[in-house]
C-alpha cells in the first residue's frame, strides 16, 4: 500500500469477511458471555456463605449450600457447553476466514501482471499466504470474544463491587489505567518487531526455494557451503528480530506480574482498614479479593493477547499490501470476446518501456502479418525480440501505438478471449507437478483422453510417453526434472497442439537442446505452425530459413526486413550475424 492504513481503517476493511459467518459470531460470542458467568457468580456466593456464617451461623444449613452448589454446577456445565462452542465452532469460524482470505489473495495473485512477479520474491508471497493468514485466523477468532468477555466482566464487577463497597470499588478501578498506559507503550514495539518478523521470514522462504530449486546448480558448482552460509545469515537475523520481540514481550509481562502484585496487596491493605473499621462485611471482604482475581486475570489475558493482536493486525496488514497492487493488464470496461480469429496481426507506431524504467525498448515498430504467415524475430540479445512477443497477448502493454488482431486493438478484446488464441512455446519449459497427461491438458482442461493421446502424437511425444512404465500418468517431477529437455519441450508442445491457438509464439524454442532432441522437436514445431500466423524468436539462424518475413531487431527498432535470400544479399547486420554463426 502506498498509504498505511491505520488499524481502526484495517479493521473496516477486514469485517466484511465476517459477514457470511455472523450467526456463528453472534453464537460465539453468546457463549463467550456464557463463559464469564460461573467467574462473575462465584464471589457473589462466597459472599453470601461467608456473610451468613459471621452474622448468623444458625441460618446456613446443608439444604442451603447444596442448593447454592447445585446452581453452580448448573452454570459450570452451561460453561463447559459454551467453551466447547467457542473452541471447537469458533475456532472453525476462523479458518473459514483464512480459507476465504487465502482464495481472494491467490486469486488476486493470478490476476497481476508480469512486472509485478518481477519485483516480487515467492518466498514473501508464500509467506503471507501461509503463516500470516494463520495469524489472522487466531485473531479473528479470539479478538470478538476476548473482548466482549474483557468487557462484560469489567462492567459487570464494576456494578456488583459499587454496589458493595463505593470507595473500594473506585480505588481498584483507578489502578486499571496504569496498566494500559505501559501496555500501549509497549505496542508499538511489538508491532514492529512482528512486522520484521514476517517480512524476515518471507526472505528465508525465498533463499530455501531459490536454493532447493537449484539444487543440482548448486551441486555441480559444490556450492553447498554457500548456501549454508546465506541460509545462516538470514537465520541469524532472524533469530535477532526474535530476541527483541521476547523481550519486549519480557518487559510486558514484568508489567502484568507487578501489577498483579501491587495491586492484589493494595486490595489486601485497603479492604482490611476496611474490615478493621466495620465498613465491610468479612463475606464482602472475600468477594473483593475473589474479584480481584478475576480482574486481574482479565486484564492479563487482555494484556498477553496483545501478541496475537499484534500479529493478527501484522498479517491482515500484509495481506492488504499485495491486494492494493492492481494488475497493470486488465479488462477494458468495453472488453469483448473474440471469434473466428484468423490471425492476422497489425503492429502501428508501437513503443514500449517498462514501468519501472524510463529506457524505450521498442519504439515506431509497424508491421503486418498476413494470416499464416511465419515471421521470425533475430538480433542481438537486448533488441526487443521477446519484449515484441510479449505484447501481442499482453503480457505487457504498449506504450505508444496499438497493436491489432484480425483488425480489432487487442485492448478491447477481452483479455482470457485474446490468450486462449495465442499459443506460446518457450525456451524454459514450466511442468506442473504432477502426470504427463495432466501438463497436456493443461493447454484444454475439458479435452478428452483421445484428444490428449492426439495432441501428443501431433507433437512426436506419443512414443516416448507410452515407452515409460506409467506412460501417460507418468509423474514428470518438480518442474519436470525427471523428464529430458527434448521430451519435456514436446510435452510443452504437445499442450499448444490441445489448445489449437490461431497465433503461435515461438520463444528460442530449440536453443537449450541438443542436435537430436532438436531435430526431433523442429518437426514437431514445423507440423504445429501449419496453418498458423507465426512469430518465431531464434538465436540459431538455421532454424527460420524457411520464414516468408525475417525482421531484424536492435536497440534501434526494426533495421531489416525480408526472406532469407533478400537479407543476405543486402550483406547488412542479418548477414553479418549469419556469417558469425557459420564461422
Amino acid at each position: 500500500m502506498e498509504k498505511k492504513l491505520g488499524k481502526a481503517g484495517l479493521l473496516r476493511r477486514f469485517m466484511p469477511y465476517y459477514k457470511p459467518y455472523l450467526p456463528t459470531l453472534i453464537l460465539d460470542l453468546f457463549c463467550a458471555i456464557l463463559t464469564t458467568v460461573c467467574d462473575i457468580v462465584l464471589p457473589m456466593i462466597v459472599r453470601t456463605i461467608t456473610n451468613a456464617a459471621t452474622d448468623d451461623v444458625m441460618s446456613l444449613s446443608v439444604r442451603m449450600i447444596l442448593e447454592i452448589a447445585g446452581i453452580y454446577l448448573i452454570l459450570r456445565v452451561i460453561d463447559t457447553a459454551a467453551n466447547y462452542f467457542m473452541v471447537n465452532i469458533g475456532h472453525l469460524m476462523g479458518a473459514h476466514l483464512e480459507a476465504d482470505m487465502r482464495r481472494d489473495f491467490f486469486s488476486h495473485l493470478q490476476d497481476l501482471s508480469f512486472s509485478f512477479y518481477s519485483n516480487n520474491k515467492v518466498g514473501q508471497l508464500m509467506s503471507r499466504l501461509s503463516k500470516d493468514l494463520f495469524d489472522v485466523t487466531e485473531f479473528s477468532h479470539h479478538a470478538p470474544e476476548e473482548i466482549l468477555i474483557g468487557i462484560v466482566k469489567f462492567v459487570a464487577s464494576f456494578i456488583i463491587l459499587m454496589s458493595v463497597n463505593i470507595p473500594l470499588t473506585i480505588f481498584i478501578f483507578l489502578m486499571i489505567p496504569f496498566l494500559g498506559f505501559f501496555v500501549l507503550k509497549l505496542r508499538h514495539e511489538l508491532e514492529h518487531a512482528f512486522y520484521s518478523e514476517r517480512s524476515q521470514i518471507g526472505e528465508i522462504n525465498a533463499q530455501i526455494e531459490d536454493s532447493l530449486l537449484g539444487i543440482r546448480v548448486v551441486q555441480s558448482f559444490a556450492n553447498e557451503g554457500i548456501e549454508k552460509e546465506k541460509f545462516k545469515k538470514n537465520n541469524q537475523i532472524f533469530l535477532e528480530i526474535k530476541r527483541k520481540a521476547y523481550k519486549a514481550l519480557g518487559k510486558l509481562h514484568c508489567v502484568i506480574r507487578l501489577f498483579d502484585g501491587c495491586m492484589y496487596i493494595s486490595v489486601v491493605a485497603a479492604g482490611g482498614i476496611f474490615l478493621m473499621n466495620g465498613q465491610i462485611s468479612a463475606g464482602d471482604y472475600a468477594a473483593y479479593l475473589l474479584y480481584t482475581t478475576v480482574l486481574l486475570n482479565t486484564v492479563s489475558r487482555l494484556a498477553q493477547f496483545t501478541e496475537t493482536f499484534m500479529q493478527g493486525f501484522t498479517g491482515i496488514e500484509r495481506f492488504y499490501e499485495i491486494m492494493d497492487v492492481e494488475p497493470e493488464i486488465t479488462d477494458s470496461p468495453d472488453a469483448e470476446p473474440i471469434e473466428n480469429v484468423t490471425g492476422e496481426i497489425t503492429l502501428e507506431n508501437v513503443a514500449f518501456k517498462y514501468s519501472d524504467s524510463d529506457e524505450t525498448v521498442l519504439s515506431g515498430i509497424n508491421l503486418h502479418v498476413a494470416p499464416g504467415d511465419n515471421i521470425a524475430l533475430v538480433g542481438p540479445s537486448g533488441g526487443g525480440k521477446t519484449t515484441l512477443s510479449n505484447l501481442i497477448p499482453r503480457f505487457y502493454d504498449v506504450s505508444e501505438g496499438k497493436i491489432l488482431l484480425d483488425g480489432r486493438d487487442i485492448r478491447s478484446i477481452s483479455l482470457s478471449s485474446l490468450r486462449n488464441n495465442i499459443g506460446v512455446v518457450q525456451q524454459d519449459v514450466y511442468l506442473f507437478s504432477g502426470s504427463i497427461f495432466e501438463n497436456i491438458l493443461y493447454g484444454k482442461p475439458d479435452a478428452t483422453k483421445e484428444e490428449v493421446i492426439e495432441a501428443a502424437k501431433l507433437a512426436g511425444a506419443h512414443d516416448f510417453i507410452t515407452s515409460l512404465e506409467d506412460g501417460y500418468d507418468t509423474y514428470v517431477g518438480e518442474r519436470g526434472v525427471k523428464l529430458s529437455g527434448g521430451q519435456k519441450q514436446r510435452i510443452s508442445i504437445a499442450r499448444v497442439f490441445l489448445k489449437n491457438p490461431s497465433v503461435l509464439i515461438l520463444d528460442e524454442a530449440t536453443s537449450a537442446l541438443d542436435n537430436e532432441s532438436e531435430r526431433m522437436v523442429q518437426k514437431s514445431l514445423e507440423r504445429l505452425s501449419e496453418g498458423r500466423t507465426v512469430f518465431t524468436i531464434a538465436h540459431r539462424l538455421s532454424t527460420i530459413r524457411n520464414a516468408k518475413t525475417i525482421l531484424v531487431l536492435n536497440d534501434e527498432g526494426i533495421v531489416e526486413q525480408g526472406n532469407h535470400e533478400e537479407l543476405m544479399a543486402k550483406q547488412g547486420v542479418y548477414y553479418n550475424l549469419q556469417m558469425m554463426a557459420e564461422s
